[in-house]
Order: C-alpha cells, then sequence, then structure tokens
C-alpha cells in the first residue's frame, strides 16, 4: 500500500472517529463525565501503542509483560466503558417494553385548571389554562376548556364565542373540531342564553363553511326544529299559574274512561302540519319519516310513504345505519300494505348492495331467510276506498298517478 493510500485511510478513519464522537457528545446526558472517559481511553490507548506493542514485539520475557500490562489495560477500558457497554446490550430490549430512549410527545396538562375551576377558583382557572395554550397554541382540549369556563361559569357568552370563532378562523383547525365548536356554541346559547336566534347563527355557519356535508346535515336537522325548541324555552320563561280542574272521582267503578282520554291529532291534519315544515326544512329526516308513516299507516298509501322515505334514502350524507333502518321501515309498509315477496325482497337486498361489508348485511340476510315466513297467515290488504276529500287531506301529491 502507498503512503499516500495509508495516509488517505488514516486521515478517513479520523475523521469517522472524529464524528462519532460528537455525535456521541452531543445525544449523551452527561458530556462533561463522557469527557474524561474519552481522555482516559486516549491515555490508555496511547499507553498500549508505545508500551504495550514494542513489548509484544521483542518477544521474550517482554511480550509476557507486554501481556499483563495489556490486561490492565483492558481492564481499565472495561471500568471506564462498562455501563456504556451494558446500556448497548440492554437497551434494544427494555425499548421493547418501555420505549426506550424515545422520549414520550409533549402534551399540554390542564389538571390545575380543572382543579381550580372545581373550587370556583374560575379566573386562576382561565389563567392555567392559558399558560398551556403559549406552550400548545390552538390546543382544542385547551380551547375548549377555557371557553366552557367562560360559559358554563362565568356566564360570559361573548367571551366563549370569541374563543371559538378565533380557533375556528385558525386555518389549521380540523374541520371535524369546527364543526364540535360551533354546535357546542349553539347549545350554550340555547341552554344559557336562552337566545335561539345565536344559536340559529351557529349552525347556519357550519353548514355554509361546510355544504354537502354530513356535518352540515347535522346541522340542518338541528335548525329545521328550533322552532320547537324556541317555543320551548319561551314556554319556561312565561309559564303562567294553571288552574287544572277537579279530576274524576271513583276512577275504578267507571265502566268507561273513553270520555277523558286527550284526543289525538287527526292524522290529515298532521300530514298537512308535516308537509309544511318541509317545505321551509326538507331535509329534516325525523319529520319525513313521520309523514311516510302517516301516509302508509292511516292514509294507506303506500306510494306516497315510499316517496317520501327514498328522499331520506338515497340522501348521501346519512349513515348506514339510518338508511338500513329506513330500508327496513319501507319493507314493513310493504308487507303490511300487500306488496308481493319479489318487491319486498328487493327493498331489502338494497341494504346487501349499499353497505355489503357491514354488519347490518348480515342481519338482512338473516330478515330475508325468514321473509316468506312473514307473508304466511298474512292476508293482503284490498284497497282501502277513500273519499276525496280523505284523499287529499294534508297529501299534497293526491291521488296515485295524479299530479300534485
Amino acid at each position: 500500500m502507498s503512503h499516500f493510500s495509508e495516509y488517505l485511510l488514516n486521515s478517513v478513519g479520523a475523521l469517522v472517529l472524529l464524528g462519532g464522537i460528537i455525535y456521541w457528545l452531543k445525544e449523551s446526558d452527561d458530556r462533561g463525565w463522557l469527557i474524561v472517559k474519552f481522555i482516559v481511553t486516549g491515555l490508555t490507548g496511547w499507553f498500549v501503542y508505545k508500551q504495550v506493542v514494542p513489548a509484544f514485539a521483542k518477544g521474550g520475557f517482554d511480550a509476557i509483560n507486554g501481556l499483563l500490562l495489556m490486561l490492565i489495560c483492558g481492564l481499565v477500558f472495561a471500568v471506564t466503558w462498562r455501563n456504556n457497554l451494558i446500556g448497548m446490550i440492554a437497551n434494544p430490549l427494555a425499548g421493547l417494553y418501555d420505549g426506550g430512549n424515545v422520549e414520550p410527545d409533549k402534551k399540554p396538562f390542564y389538571s390545575i385548571a380543572n382543579t381550580k375551576r372545581k373550587r370556583g377558583e374560575y379566573n386562576e382557572a382561565i389563567s392555567e389554562v392559558r399558560k398551556q395554550l403559549v406552550k400548545f397554541p390552538n390546543d382544542f382540549e385547551g380551547i375548549m376548556l377555557l371557553a366552557s369556563i367562560q360559559a358554563e361559569n362565568q356566564k360570559d357568552l361573548a367571551a366563549a364565542e370569541n374563543t371559538l370563532n378565533q380557533y375556528c378562523e385558525h386555518p389549521d383547525t380540523p374541520d371535524n373540531f369546527i364543526g364540535v365548536a360551533w354546535t357546542t356554541l349553539a347549545d350554550w346559547h340555547l341552554k344559557i342564553g336562552v337566545d335561539v336566534d345565536a344559536a340559529r347563527v351557529s349552525l347556519e355557519k357550519i353548514c355554509a363553511r361546510f355544504p354537502e356535508t354530513e356535518m352540515a346535515l347535522h346541522a340542518e336537522q338541528r335548525l329545521a326544529h328550533l322552532g320547537e325548541t324556541e317555543k320551548i324555552l319561551l314556554g319556561a320563561q312565561n309559564r303562567m299559574r294553571v288552574v287544572l280542574p277537579v279530576g274524576p272521582k271513583n276512577l275504578g267503578l267507571m265502566k268507561s274512561m273513553d270520555h277523558i282520554k286527550p284526543k289525538e291529532i287527526e292524522p290529515g291534519r298532521l300530514a298537512a302540519a308535516h308537509v309544511k315544515h318541509l317545505e321551509t326544512h326538507p331535509k329534516d329526516a325525523e319529520v319525513r319519516e313521520k309523514l311516510a308513516t302517516i301516509y302508509a299507516r292511516d292514509f294507506k298509501r303506500l306510494d306516497l310513504a315510499t316517496m317520501e322515505l327514498e328522499q331520506i334514502i338515497n340522501e348521501p350524507r346519512h349513515t348506514p345505519k339510518q338508511v338500513a333502518g329506513w330500508l327496513n321501515l319501507l319493507a314493513n309498509f310493504q308487507i303490511e300494505l300487500g306488496a308481493d315477496v319479489d318487491t319486498v325482497r328487493a327493498t331489502l337486498e338494497n341494504i346487501l348492495e349499499r353497505f355489503p361489508d357491514l354488519p347490518i348485511a348480515d342481519i338482512t340476510q338473516r330478515r330475508l331467510a325468514r321473509l316468506n315466513s312473514e307473508f304466511k297467515g298474512l292476508e293482503k290488504n284490498a284497497g282501502v276506498k277513500l273519499g276525496e276529500y280523505e284523499q287529499n287531506i294534508g297529501l299534497k301529491y293526491g291521488k296515485p298517478g295524479s299530479k300534485g
């Protein structure tokens, strides 16, 4: 080997060794003690090179002395690096159970804030939350905790709304967290502020921000029932003293109690009310299902019931569980109103086509297997002849085949 090649090889080796030492020092938690180890190792190595190696080269008794010196130097190496050597062997095995030297992910701690909140020290609790948010800005748990203290404990809805709006306007905020934040804000406006209009604004933000999504669909469902919520809230605020009439005596001796039963709403009027509601809130699946049930059970109109159910069944944002439930309900109506087995089977097989890999497919398979038994003993319903008034009351679609 030429002198140049030997020099180059030694230089590369020296650089690699120096790089390893620097990296080791950088990763070490005790750099001072590690430097001492390197110094001791360097001196011991120099002694081996200058004294032990020449002694081995001479042979004879000098070689025996060199061996003794080498054993002493080896002992020095072992004492100096014993902990590091043990760590190199043991750490990979221990790391399988405790994660090794990988530092756990840093996360905020809100235990102090929650403790102060329970004690009623709300300002101090907010201060503790803000300390964590300085270290972990835009942390969802911290933001919601801060807003909940402001809204639920301090009754400061304006501050809570400002907190959540700033969070929702941040470009890195996940969409699902925004939906939760504005939905929670709507709940606070209803429960704490008794402000239906403010709740409506929060829900409308979701619809505008995430149109045609499942999140928007849930917000639309909430919006559709805010009128009912408003009536309840106003009723609670304006509740007057009501004098109840004296109830009938000797109930057990009466032959009939029909005269004291509450009167049910006439199906036609109820259907008309549902139709009017759906003109304003066409995405209200709950009311549309109720309307379909009235069409099927009270008016024996399978065509109208099917039309209503198909609208919510074909809405892509509904969950598989909801869709399967409505398809099963449609199958029930078809059986009750005299549809043939093939029609009912096609309705149920729709579930298998839509959700072949979900558990509801197995449930549907079991129902299909016993479908014939559902028809046993069930007489087909003869067409119920309704008067013109009965045919159209509350039914904006009119008779089958007619133009609504």
